[in-house]
């Protein structure tokens, strides 16, 4: 901390993050790699976001829940991927602590409403398995998207609290973070102030969000495998399993991360590892979730097949109706 004149500790408005400490050389290929992940991982989501939208065959509820999924993990990666990209490139580190703090509000918030609608998507497929029969009159599509809703604002609002405890904090130099983007353990860490209270109910809140919705999500499951044990036929078994474990795995591989990160005391914290762990959950995992839905999902790859053949047809049309203007404007017996 450095002080002022008149003895008082000097107020950091800036932040330096720190990032990746490493080569000049390496800091470059780490830019090229997860500008490459980015991309696709844009593209995938966007691609889900689309086929959702066109195909006829999708307008049901579990992939109206999938499209808005795709659309968070856009938004999540969105905060934080750019800033990291040009930290890489540039060697730009300095952030204002405006941006900082919607950094922090955004990422904590879209992460929030993720938990929230992954639980809403166990419960689609509760009701799916164990209720097939009440299935079209209980998860209606306007059902399924005021229960999406209520995820995006039920998350927005659960990071209001925090984001708005943190903006009353004064932060000390040196104002260097050691992250890649505005996490909450690393600003505690700049703060002048006693935050005891604040990471206690921080604390609280991370475990009421994300292992209330983990709960949540565990109870559906082990309702969905009872009831599926209790189907006589090995088929029945394998084809009510399929339509459930492409969000098992997503759901596995996001609480592993998430659980890890954030439902443990900040004072044991090795913000090194954090930053590994961090890398997984906000560059790679987002880029594996469209490929896991796309690759379990019969119905994802049929319409994926569908709308690259249309797309295949129209480019030979296209092609054959520029061929037929080149005919008609240029006859092979035409005299100049």
């Amino acid at each position: 901390m450095v002080k002022a004149d008149n003895g008082s500790y000097s107020i950091a408005s800036t932040f330096i993050i720190v990032g990746f400490e490493t080569l000049r050389e390496m800091e470059l290929a780490l830019f090229c790699l997860f500008t490459s992940i980015y991309v696709l991982t844009i593209g995938a989501h966007f691609l889900v976001i689309t086929l959702v939208a066109v195909d006829r065959c999708l307008h049901k509820p579990m992939y109206l829940l999938l499209a808005n999924f795709s659309m968070l993990e856009v938004l999540y990666t969105t905060v934080t991927v750019p800033k990291m990209l040009d930290a890489l490139l540039t060697r730009h580190k300095d952030i204002s602590s405006q941006s900082c703090l919607a950094q922090f509000y955004f990422l904590f918030g879209l992460g929030a409403a993720e938990n929230c609608l992954l639980a809403v998507m166990a419960y689609d497929r509760y009701v799916a398995i164990c209720r097939p029969l009440h299935y079209t009159t209980v998860m209606t599509s306007k059902t399924s998207m005021n229960l999406a809703l209520g995820a995006w604002v039920g998350g927005l609002l659960a990071a209001s609290p925090p984001a708005i405890w943190i903006s009353t904090l004064r932060f000390c130099f040196p104002n260097f973070i050691d992250h890649f983007f505005c996490d909450y353990a690393p600003l505690l860490k700049l703060s002048c102030e006693d935050t005891s209270d604040g990471e206690f109910a921080f604390m609280v809140m991370s475990w009421s969000v994300i292992l209330g919705c983990f709960l949540l999500i565990m109870v559906s499951y082990t309702l969905i495998i009872l009831a599926v044990l209790r189907i006589p036929s090995i088929e029945g078994q394998k084809k009510a399993f399929n339509t459930c474990a492409s969000h098992l795995v997503v759901v596995s591989i996001f609480y592993g991360t998430v659980i890890f990160m954030y439902i443990r005391p900040t004072s044991h914290i090795r913000f090194s590892i954090d930053k590994v762990v961090s890398v997984f959950y906000c560059v790679v995992t987002p880029l594996m979730n469209p490929i896991i839905y796309c690759l379990r999902n019969q119905e994802v790859k049929t319409a994926v097949i569908k709308t690259l053949r249309i797309l295949a047809s129209n480019g030979n049309d296209m092609i054959m109706r520029a061929w037929m203007v080149g005919r008609i404007s240029f006859p092979e017996n035409r005299k100049f």
